[in-house]
């Protein structure tokens, strides 16, 4: 992780952390360094979530751009991933979503990304901080009808939506009955519209932002309103998207929870029996269940690991040429389809390999058995996030953990990169005794980095 940038792009409490100098700076670094001296007027898309600050960080982003001569498109409340499918849709020179996907309101964040839709590499993040941060060069400030302009872009989801679309060929899906939970975020925009297109019956839940209540008990963080609604009203499932929609969780018609490690096993044994599956190979993060490497030999896909983040799946995949990879908490990548994860996307391709397999989903889930495994988050300071990792009581607490577990499971303890905290996970076969352990490390952690 960079100075300013996580996992995930700059995120902080809008106003506080993410302030208002701080967005315009970003903006005037970012022109300089995605854009060369043959452009006389930049372009560059802005698209938000539904958070009150969503504005407010826009128009201090945009002062900036403008500062340095950069054009501003604004395309309004849109999921992420329709940004980085409309910045080269456009022919734009960068896009910057703004939001911090599942976290609380109060969060906000500036994802950006490149003309080809991809996220920004390391390299580009450390020239914005570079400039931020050790002034190393001042971009220069335009005047009179060199400085930029804003412009805004209205119904620019429909262009979304019809790419998402074509996705899934000539399927459609008549006769199903669906929930989806909007988390009353960017999907809110998007979401009814494009399953309702391919035919699905659609139930709404949390789909009426406000400004405020985005991600708030709702959406894939919070399972059990929409796990309840499908159970009760029978559905034939429901999927959960988060705040700017890029990561999707299911659950099926019995209101179980089908996580991201499911959902890619179920869309990679579909891809490899249709001769899709690049290399017979799925790209998966440290934090997937032990479950998925089972299933994996039990289907002949192979497995490519990385750390924890889908900037560091996408980078494996097309490093290697894989065509699918994701995290457990939802983010799947399809690259024959997408530059980023995309929850609507998922949810049509499960869509469709229930469809054509004429299988519910509880039934395409059972391709995968969960071990146990439990998480816990500390919330620390950012001193104590610092000394993280030269810690030695915390790192004796892992390795004695992790003695007793043996084979029989395995322990992960990490710092986020999007929050102030660290997280706390162990797997294996006893649910008693990883609970147990996990409550042993989080106290050590407690007493040390608090």
């Amino acid at each position: 992780m960079g100075r300013l940038f996580g996992t995930d792009g700059v995120r902080g409490v809008a106003n506080t952390e993410l302030t208002c100098e701080l967005s315009l700076e970003i903006g005037r670094a970012m022109a300089a360094v995605l854009t060369d001296d043959t452009h006389k007027k930049p372009k560059i898309l802005i698209g938000t979530d539904t958070r009150a600050s969503g504005q407010m960080i826009q128009s201090a982003l945009s002062a900036g751009l403008c500062s340095v001569g950069a054009d501003v498109m604004t395309l309004g409340v849109v999921p992420t991933p329709a940004v980085a499918f409309l910045v080269k849709k456009y022919g734009y020179d960068a896009a910057v979503m703004i939001s911090a996907s599942h976290n609380p309101c109060e969060y906000n964040g500036i994802k950006i990304f490149k003309s080809d839709g991809y996220k920004l590499p390391d390299a580009l993040e450390e020239q914005i901080e570079a400039i931020i941060l050790d002034g190393a060069f001042r971009p220069a400030l335009k005047t009179g009808g060199g400085v930029g302009t804003v412009t805004e872009c209205k119904n620019t989801v429909h262009d979304y939506i019809e790419h998402l679309k074509t996705t899934v060929g000539s399927t459609r899906f008549d006769g199903m009955h669906i929930a989806l939970d909007c988390a009353n975020g960017s999907a809110s925009v998007s979401a009814q519209t494009l399953f309702e297109s391919l035919g699905a019956k659609c139930d709404m839940l949390s789909d009426k932002p406000d400004g405020v209540n985005i991600n708030l008990d709702c959406g894939s963080t919070h399972l059990e309103q929409i796990s309840r609604y499908v159970r009760e009203h029978r559905l034939d499932c429901g999927f959960a998207f988060d705040g700017d929609a890029d990561r999707l969780l299911a659950v099926d018609e019995n209101g179980n929870e089908v996580d991201g490690d499911k959902i890619i096993a179920i869309c990679s044994k579909y891809m490899k029996e249709k001769g899709t599956l690049r290399s017979d190979t799925a790209v998966i993060t440290v934090m997937t269940n032990m479950g998925f490497y089972k299933f994996c030999d039990e289907n002949g896909i192979k497995v490519e690991k990385t750390t924890v983040g889908d900037r560091y799946v996408l980078e494996r995949m097309l490093e290697k040429g894989f065509s699918i990879g994701g995290e457990q908490s939802g983010h799947v990548i399809f690259l024959d389809y997408a530059t980023t994860g995309d929850g609507q996307l998922t949810a049509l391709q499960l869509l469709k390999i229930m469809t054509e397999t004429k299988r519910p989903l509880s039934s395409l889930a059972d391709c995968m058995t969960v071990y146990p495994q439990t998480m816990i988050n500390i919330r620390v300071s950012d001193m104590g996030k610092a000394r993280f990792h030269d810690d030695e009581e915390i790192k004796i607490a892992v390795r004695e953990a992790e003695k007793e577990l043996g084979e029989k499971g395995r322990v992960l303890v990490r710092v986020s990169g999007t929050e102030p905290l660290v997280r706390v996970m162990l797997e294996g076969e006893d649910e008693k005794q990883i609970t147990r352990l996990a409550g042993e490390i989080a106290e050590v952690i407690r007493k040390r980095l608090i």
